[in-house]
């Protein structure tokens, strides 16, 4: 196989001050990419100074791209509000002139129960992780629309694939995230457009606290980098894939649905779904569809003998 390389394409890359973004940021540079390296700086809560904040990051980052003979430059702009995302994409166009690839990374956590969790934590991490990637998505897509190629990749997590106590904010953004990209590929197909979705694992500021982070001596962001690169890629030639990536293991993640079982019209019951639950709930010959639409075409087709 032909090395992958980003030679003439333009990336940017969100919270790619430290951790993945950086890693990100890096890797797409070493292979030829220019790099828009976007951080607010704030802290890992978002509430700027005092938890490990640094507006410097990008710039630090985007040196780094430099001192090693490649293209970057830094940006800080909000991707959480609309405005703060066109402002990214607008700065991308006006120093490199297009963008290829946009890799959403930027988060937060505000980890707490939901019961004690207050309203504005809850929509602060929902506003960076899910809102913040859809701004930065339809900012660059006109660019892309234009230009009949464009990579977007998002970030989800374990935490939103399958919960995790005391992230019901992180959670349901990045679970979010998976539905954004199953419409979003469907929306950019036709103008060259792939959105495809990375799970990564990693040791970072946003994992060093969890319990299993003594486990993780061997997910440095780098080895997610790999995993998100050939996503970013001519060579990726599929979209609305879940990417899971750490520690070099790689695997795919679906959202499946078994072979079911059909009722007929007077049967329809609380108790016929009683009666029958071992086969509804049964996942052999389960099937991954591809929208809405052939999940629905498999609900109502003929009836399971």
């Amino acid at each position: 196989m032909n090395p992958i390389r980003f030679d003439g394409r333009v990336a940017v890359i969100t919270g790619a001050g430290g951790g993945l973004g950086r890693a990100h940021a890096l890797l797409l540079a070493a292979r030829g990419a220019a790099v828009v390296v976007n951080d607010l700086g704030g802290s890992v809560d978002g509430k700027g100074g005092g938890s490990g904040g640094d507006a410097s990051a990008a710039e630090r980052v985007a040196q780094e791209i430099v001192v090693s003979g490649g293209q970057a430059i830094a940006n800080h702009d909000d991707i959480a509000t609309p405005a703060g995302a066109q402002r990214l994409a607008d700065a991308a166009l006006a120093a490199f002139g297009r963008i290829d690839v946009l890799v959403n990374n930027a988060g937060i956590l505000r980890d707490k129960t939901l019961a004690k969790m207050e309203p504005a934590d809850f929509e602060a991490v929902v506003r960076v992780h899910l809102l913040g990637s859809a701004w930065c998505s339809r900012a660059v897509l006109p660019a892309m629309q234009q230009q009949q190629y464009g990579r977007i990749v998002m970030t989800t997590s374990a935490a939103g694939l399958y919960g995790n106590f005391g992230q019901s904010n992180y959670g349901a953004a990045k679970l979010g995230l998976v539905g954004l990209m199953h419409s979003l590929k469907l929306e950019a197909s036709r103008h060259g457009i792939l959105v495809n979705t990375v799970a990564p694992v990693a040791l970072t500021r946003m994992t060093e606290g969890l319990p299993l982070a003594a486990l993780m001596k061997d997910a440095t962001p780098e080895r997610v980098a790999a995993g998100v690169a050939f996503l970013a890629s001519e060579q990726c030639h599929f979209s609305g894939v879940v990417l899971a990536a750490g520690a070099g293991y790689f695997s795919t993640v679906r959202i499946v649905e078994g072979p079911g079982v059909h009722a007929a019209a007077d049967e329809v019951s609380p108790e016929f779904v009683a009666a029958h639950w071992d086969r509804i709930a049964a996942t052999q010959g389960e099937r991954a569809f591809e929208s809405a639409v052939h999940a629905l075409q498999g609900a109502f087709g003929p009836p399971q003998p």
